[in-house]
This record gives C-alpha cells, sequence and structure tokens, in this order.
C-alpha cells in the first residue's frame, strides 16, 4: 500500500469506524426504523450512517492535528509526525470530513443536521481542550459518543428513549479513562474506576431494556458477551499493568462498543438487528490488524 494513502488511512483510526457504525443502528432501533420498511426510509438510515463514518474519521483526524507536537515525543510512528502526512494537509483532510458528515445528516432532514452540527462541536471541544484534563475529557468523549447514538434516533426527529444516550456517555468515559495510562502504565487506579463505571453501563443497559420493553430476552445473551469481552482483558490490565495490556484493554473495549449497541437495539427491534450490528465485528477485528486503533 503506498505510504501516503496508509498514512490518511491511519489518520481515520478504520478498525473503529464500524463502532460509529453499530451506534447509528442502534440509534435508529430505539427510533422504531427497523418495524416498518420503507425505501426513503432505508436511503435515510444510510445517510446517517455514513454521516456517522464522515465525523468520527474526522474527528480522529483533528485529534492527530491536535496532538502533532506531543506525538513528535510520545507517538512518532503516528502517520503526521513521522512525515507520512503534512499537518496542513491533515488539517484539511479532518476538517473536510466533518463538514460532509454534517452535510449528509442535513440531507436526512434539519434535526438529524442539527444533532450532527452538536457531535462537531463536542468532537472539536475534546481534540482541542478537555482532553487534557482528566474528569472532563473522558466525559466529552463520552458525550460524543452519547451525540451519535442521538443521531441515530433522530431519524424521525423523535427523541422518546434519549435516556439511552446516557450509556455510551458512561461507557466512553471508562475506556477514556483506562487510556491514559497506555503509554506509562501504572494506572491501577484508573482501570478501578472503569471497572465501576463499566458495572453501571451493565446495570443501565439491563434496566432501560426491561423498563422499555417490560420483558427479558435474547438482549441478556448480548449484554453477557459484552460483560466477558471488555471485563477480561480489564482484568489483566490490572494484574500485568504495563503499556501492553492497557493498550488491549483500551483496543477491546472501544471494538466492543459494538456488542453494547447490540445488546441495546435488539429489545427495540428483533434478533436480526443484533445479529447485523455483530456482523461488524469481524470487520473491525481485521482492520484492527491492519491499522492501530488508539
Amino acid at each position: 500500500m503506498n505510504v501516503r494513502l496508509k498514512g490518511f488511512l491511519q489518520l481515520c483510526r478504520p478498525a473503529n469506524l464500524p463502532t460509529s457504525a453499530a451506534d447509528i443502528i442502534a440509534g435508529l432501533a430505539l427510533a422504531g426504523f427497523f418495524n416498518v420498511f420503507e425505501y426513503s426510509r432505508t436511503i435515510d438510515g444510510l445517510l446517517l450512517v455514513l454521516a456517522s463514518v464522515l465525523l468520527y474519521a474526522g474527528g480522529v483526524v483533528l485529534n492527530d492535528v491536535f496532538d502533532a507536537e506531543l506525538d513528535k515525543i510520545e507517538r512518532p510512528e503516528r502517520p503526521i509526525p513521522s512525515g507520512w502526512v503534512k499537518l496542513s494537509e491533515a488539517r484539511f483532510f479532518g476538517f473536510t470530513l466533518l463538514f460532509l458528515g454534517v452535510l449528509l445528516a442535513f440531507v436526512v432532514n434539519t434535526t438529524s443536521g442539527l444533532v450532527a452540527v452538536g457531535l462537531s462541536l463536542a468532537i472539536l471541544a475534546y481534540d482541542g481542550f478537555s482532553k487534557q484534563f482528566k474528569v472532563l475529557g473522558p466525559l466529552n468523549m463520552g458525550v460524543c459518543r452519547g451525540f451519535n447514538l442521538l443521531l441515530g434516533m433522530s431519524v424521525f426527529g423523535n427523541f422518546d428513549y434519549a435516556v439511552y444516550a446516557i450509556v455510551p456517555i458512561i461507557y466512553i468515559a471508562a475506556i477514556t479513562t483506562v487510556s491514559q495510562g497506555e503509554v506509562h502504565g501504572k494506572n491501577k487506579k484508573n482501570i478501578i474506576l472503569a471497572a465501576i463505571l463499566y458495572a453501571i453501563v451493565v446495570f443501565l443497559v439491563g434496566y432501560l431494556s426491561y423498563w422499555s420493553t417490560s420483558a427479558i430476552g435474547l438482549y441478556l445473551i448480548f449484554l453477557l458477551v459484552f460483560m466477558l469481552a471488555i471485563f477480561l482483558p480489564l482484568l489483566t490490565a490490572y494484574r500485568d499493568n504495563t503499556p501492553m495490556n492497557i493498550k488491549r484493554a483500551v483496543k477491546t473495549g472501544v471494538i466492543s462498543i459494538i456488542l453494547l449497541d447490540a445488546a441495546i437495539a435488539v429489545p427495540h427491534s428483533s434478533l436480526w438487528v443484533g445479529v447485523l450490528i455483530i456482523a461488524l465485528l469481524p470487520l473491525s477485528i481485521l482492520l484492527a490488524k491492519i491499522f492501530a486503533v488508539t
């Protein structure tokens, strides 16, 4: 693969992009999108998935733009400090991706466009400011994921289940908390906090699903698989608190967003929607073997 092309792709974190699509599918399920099939609705759903992927890609590209000087020291292998991509090129690329994502959301409807604008502002706030702070940074990153779930729900301009947005906020805050030690290690306190936040997430998904559907269903299987996927690498990172294990826990946590979204979607749609979301997991794992997740 051409070095420059690989550099631009690496900036987008390809392995993470399917998790963004999974958020939208879960949001669509919460909005009742899959309960009635219409061609025009299908197009709107696909546009929101693409908008989300572009917004996510733009956000991570600009994250590297803002971190360019720091990465020269801590992550010299990344595309910008390594010289694969010029800083000015990366800046233009990132803002272009954000603009296109917002534009596609407005094509669906005004509500979706406004949610995309809010998501873009949250992304820029994290990239340029809040990530410097131990509490505000993880919270801001979580808010970005919450907006992404809302973006899926916005397909009909209906936010009856907007309370679910708190779930990705807490979950991503947990992952970001763990990631704060991926360079130097020695972050056991962060891992304990993340474990508590993970437990809250699992409880909330179970409670909200039962509260909104009044039934114990197949989503519990998805929830159990999600629990195993996130807690096992976290336990390993706690026992052997090295940068390698911490990065592995972060990587698994990010990819497991797909499992979380499946657990959220199934109670409000059907088993096949959960399977559709899970189908993104092999793609994410494959891309993670080629491109860095963090």
